[in-house]
């Protein structure tokens, strides 16, 4: 796992479907992310909650330690934008 200053963490399930669309769009841009897959490891849930303050997914974690809680895909794209990402 590369270090956390300079990744995009995201937290969600393969059920969700605003997960799914959000991995879709960081992989279609070529992100580079860290996924944490909150079904295999339900712990990471409790970290997910304590970061965003909410139990909603995903939580999209910057590096520059922003998070957005279901973002829409604009939003994504500003603060990628916003972080010379893309």
């Amino acid at each position: 796992m590369t270090s956390a200053e300079s990744t995009i963490t995201l937290f969600g399930a393969d059920w969700c479907r605003d997960c799914i669309r959000t991995k879709k769009q960081l992989d279609s841009l070529g992100i580079e992310y860290t996924y944490v897959d909150l079904v295999a490891e339900p712990s990471a849930a409790d970290v997910a909650k304590e970061i965003s303050g909410r139990t909603n997914i995903p939580v999209v974690v910057y590096p520059d330690s922003s998070h957005h809680v279901e973002p829409s895909n604009a939003d994504v794209e500003a603060k990628l934008r916003e972080l010379s990402l893309i």
